[in-house]
């Protein structure tokens, strides 16, 4: 195989042009090559220098800058440029929402090349810090060093981290000590936890070897104040085990759930494993217009919580519900929206692959005291069949929610047998979404389409789109 070229070049006053793909933004080089730069704004003059050249384009950083663009502004986080999570801090919000819009458009226009309607104005989060309700943190003894301590002569007494992988370094960990986007304790728990195990003598994770006790902490929040804590072990000791749960116990007694893992496993997912309580219940409850849902360790749940209480109402409204329709929920989850659209249907039916999502909807659908949803475990594509639609009725709408992969096109299908009068397609991927709605587009004129922003900082956005049958 031949070497990839590495060469190093600097090409200077190079104007940052446009946001591109995964938050990194884009400039032309002087061949007219596409050059990615991280941590620069569109406006900005810079200096480049090239680390990755391929024959379309080459990746570079910027090592001084000649101009700063209008639509910069100070990012609040002293780990911007190092942590990788909030690769936007440094650029304005209004302006965050102009990308995040031409992106959601360009990808309908050139994915999906279909007629399109106006858009309507991308949907800001009122919360631009501290909005996410589930944050995932690395141990590791193999801290991220710093350029300047990397520089010093001074002895590194210390390479235990708690915090977030480096982009691209599967066993790097930069330590946190305040991140932006989780309401406190979030902080302090994870501050304190640290302080704790490295005066106790706690093993951090050693990612090459596979050694150690902390493997990772996982910190769930509600707007209703609860508090989910959960540590992954890499092994059991139980004395070390419990001298620092109890001291978590004692030093954060709000903290509604409080569970661990022990996980010898080669990665650290917690799906496939076994979830113990130590205190508390093993849920923390989320309300949302008047609705309660029960949040377990594994359940997905909108990971901004205000913000998905905006794209569920605009969801219903796309649906346009008089009471009467019988409505079909893909890819339902634990059912929240099914719930959500639930008083303004006839009935709604939720289909989901994970059996223990599944359970948690019929749970939540029981406390709510919702009685027209029926939830159904199984892989979309195998039992929403003709089977299936004779026994629970023809959808009047459909509502799907799928992954970032998009609707496997065996579901694409059978939603074009069915042919209901409206989809309602809710989207994490507008690209795979303009591919789903090229293939809808035989039956199905789109109508209305609002992106709306869950994820500030960031370059992710959700599309929502009404298709109606032609």
């Amino acid at each position: 195989m031949a070497a990839k070229k590495t060469d190093k070049i600097i090409f200077e006053n190079i104007e940052v042009l446009d946001a591109g793909a995964k938050g990194v933004s884009v400039a032309k080089a002087p061949d007219g090559k596409v050059i990615f730069i991280p941590n620069v704004v569109p406006g900005d003059t810079v200096d480049v220098q090239t680390f990755k050249k391929r024959k379309a384009y080459y990746e570079g950083k910027a090592i001084k800058f000649h101009g700063l663009s209008e639509h910069r502004t100070e990012p609040q986080c002293q780990h911007f440029g190092v942590c990788g999570g909030c690769k936007w801090q440094n650029m304005k919000y209004s302006r965050q929402l102009h990308y995040k819009q031409n992106e959601v458009k360009n990808h309908l226009q050139r994915i999906g090349k279909i007629a399109l309607p106006e858009f309507e104005p991308i949907l800001g989060s009122q919360k631009q810090f501290f909005y996410r309700n589930k944050m995932e943190f690395g141990f590791s003894n193999s801290r991220w060093l710093t350029e300047k301590e990397i520089g010093t002569s001074d002895e590194i007494d210390s390479r235990n981290a708690l915090g977030f992988h480096i982009p691209r370094m599967w066993d790097k960990i930069l330590d946190i000590t305040e991140c932006h986007l989780q309401e406190d304790p979030s902080n302090q728990i994870r501050n304190e936890i640290r302080k704790f195990a490295i005066a106790n003598d706690l093993a951090f994770f050693d990612p090459r070897n596979h050694e150690g006790l902390l493997r990772t902490l996982m910190i769930r929040t509600a707007s209703t104040g609860e508090i989910m804590v959960l540590i992954q072990f890499f092994h059991e000791n139980k004395p070390q085990r419990e001298l620092l749960l109890d001291f978590l116990s004692e030093t954060f007694p709000q903290i509604t759930s409080l569970q661990y893992v022990i996980n010898s496993k080669p990665n650290d997912t917690i799906y496939d494993q076994d979830i113990k309580l130590y205190k508390g219940r093993d849920f923390i409850y989320e309300e949302m217009e008047g609705l309660t849902f029960s949040i377990n360790a594994k359940s997905f749940y909108q990971t901004n919580s205000a913000q998905a209480y905006e794209l569920y109402k605009i969801t219903r409204e796309f649906a346009g519900l008089t009471g009467q329709e019988t409505v079909y929920d893909l890819y339902t989850g634990t059912g929240t929206i099914a719930q959500f659209v639930s008083k303004q249907a006839k009935k709604v039916v939720g289909v989901e692959a994970v059996p223990e999502a599944i359970a948690d909807a019929r749970e939540n659908a029981r406390r709510n005291g919702i009685t027209n949803c029926d939830f159904f475990v199984g892989d979309m594509k195998v039992v929403f069949n003709e089977a299936f639609i004779a026994a629970h009725g023809n959808p009047d709408v459909i509502i799907t929610d799928p992954p970032r992969d998009g609707m496997h096109k065996d579901v694409v299908e059978q939603i074009l047998r069915i042919a209901p009068e409206k989809v309602v397609y809710v989207s994490c991927n507008s690209a795979t979404q303009a591919r789903d709605l090229a293939l809808m587009d035989e039956k199905y004129k789109v109508t209305r389409v609002r992106p709306v922003d869950m994820f500030p900082q960031t370059h992710h956005v959700e599309n929502v789109v009404l298709l109606e049958k032609r």
